[in-house]
């Protein structure tokens, strides 16, 4: 009477139950990453072995409303790269390039403060270091230096703002007998340091937002644990979705430049059992 065939009245979509396996597999990438969007959950789930369209991903991403908080970013009234000493205007090419590094407080439930001091090669996003004490000085920010320089050789330049423990005389003295030059950002310029920054705010949104320290070794512990799954399994949107450990050890070793800033697509991996371990060489990614 209504002029409709009976098969559109009467059928049952079946999408639901064929969606359920992967919808329960992309809800567990979201537990472990809470931070990640729907582009990062599909290449986890390619990497675990999913034959499954980025499009079919998405779609279950708004139906069931998991997406993720947009960060809100500041208006920027400034150009980028106002200084020669910019990340844009002076830019990495290779590993050991260009390091940077920056102090990130944070406090425990008692209220004491905590400085953690991150030191961060660009080129291939790995945190080579965080290092949490109560307080810095010049000489402790010197005898984590020299304990990356030796393990992992002197990069050509070094990147920081204009903080005391950064400009004090020993260590510029100190960094020009290592033959490394420093790269001193506009003061009150935080994006002229992009990439640590971007990495302090990943650091903050994905452990210091969500954890509650008990004291120093706590902190040390969570901070050690957190830093081996940034660089052995995280994957980086920038390096082709692959962590920084594996990028870094792709990269040809007998290259002294930049042979191909394009890195290579990740083969599939399995699961990772477990984050990782605290261990003495904790400092040390793959592939250095």
């Amino acid at each position: 009477m209504l002029g409709q065939p009976r098969g559109t009245q009467r059928y049952e979509s079946k999408r639901s139950e064929q969606d359920k396996e992967l919808l329960e597999e992309m809800r567990s990438i979201a537990a472990e990453r809470p931070c990640f969007g729907s582009p990062q959950v599909y290449e986890a789930l390619r990497r675990r072995g999913w034959e499954v369209n980025h499009k079919r991903v998405e779609r279950l991403w708004r139906e069931h409303g998991m997406q993720v908080a947009k960060k809100r970013h500041k208006r920027q009234r400034l150009s980028l790269g106002g200084s020669e000493n910019s990340c844009v205007r002076k830019a990495p090419q290779y590993p050991n390039h260009i390091w940077s590094y920056d102090f990130v407080t944070d406090y425990t439930e008692r209220g004491r403060q905590l400085r953690m001091l991150c030191v961060l090669d660009e080129f291939t996003r790995e945190s080579l270091a965080i290092e949490v004490q109560r307080s810095f000085a010049a000489r402790q920010v010197q005898d984590v230096l020299g304990y990356l320089f030796a393990v992992r050789g002197a990069p050509e330049h070094i990147r920081s703002d204009n903080g005391p423990e950064f400009v004090a005389k020993s260590i510029r003295r100190w960094l020009d007998r290592a033959c490394v030059k420093t790269l001193f950002v506009a003061k009150a310029s935080p994006w002229e340091n992009g990439y640590i920054e971007s990495f302090n705010s990943r650091f903050r949104q994905e452990l210091l937002d969500r954890e509650l320290f008990l004291g120093l070794e706590d902190a040390r512990w969570c901070v050690d644990r957190w830093r081996l799954d940034y660089n052995h399994h995280r994957a980086h949107s920038s390096l082709g979705y692959i962590p920084p450990a594996v990028f870094a050890a792709r990269w040809p070793s007998s290259a002294p430049g930049p042979a191909s800033a394009t890195p290579q697509q990740a083969p599939p991996l399995r699961r990772a059992s477990g984050v990782g371990s605290k261990h003495p060489d904790s400092l040390i990614t793959a592939g250095t």
